[in-house]
């Protein structure tokens, strides 16, 4: 091994930091839009799932139950890859390497949820209580774009940091 923590030769892995990100960006829609703010649940617009019945929350409380559990899920296998990646010595060598993959991460969540689940599955939108619910889809998916450039930019600038290999 090196000094950064590498094995000489072996690229740093890169997917425990995009699972994190898939993970932690789960989370944060989960926690901050479902619970905290209640601007929607997984299946709010599912016709049989209204949240204005304690029958229709009761299934959306479920189904946002699953979809906590599988963004856990990603947040356990980027754990174990990480303790995969450290015992190989093929750690993230930078912080900028790992947390710009993260940001990432979390940018492809909101592009592949904004996109299926708020329009093509319509299962639930970012807000509709307000109006315009088209306008907080873009926006989110707007956001998520952005996540994914920045982290990626913040990601190569780690990499242009990172000793040659031979």
């Amino acid at each position: 091994m090196d000094g950064d923590g590498t094995a000489l030769g072996k690229p740093p892995t890169r997917a425990p930091g995009i699972l994190y990100g898939l993970g932690l960006g789960g989370f944060v829609d989960g926690i901050v839009l479902h619970q905290v703010l209640q601007w929607h649940h997984m299946v709010s617009h599912v016709d049989d799932h209204p949240t204005t019945t304690v029958a229709g929350l009761e299934a959306n409380t479920v189904a946002d139950g699953f979809f906590h559990l599988a963004t856990w899920v990603l947040v356990l296998a980027a754990s174990v890859l990480t303790l995969k990646a450290w015992r190989a010595g093929r750690v993230a060598p930078s912080w900028s390497f790992h947390f710009g993959l993260v940001l990432a991460g979390w940018g492809v969540f909101n592009l592949v949820e904004g996109l299926v689940d708020h329009q093509l599955l319509g299962v639930h939108h970012v807000r509709d209580d307000l109006g315009a619910p088209l306008s907080w889809d873009l926006g989110f998916l707007a956001f998520g774009a952005v996540l994914v450039l920045g982290g990626w930019l913040l990601h190569r600038s780690g990499v242009c940091r990172e000793p040659d290999r031979a």
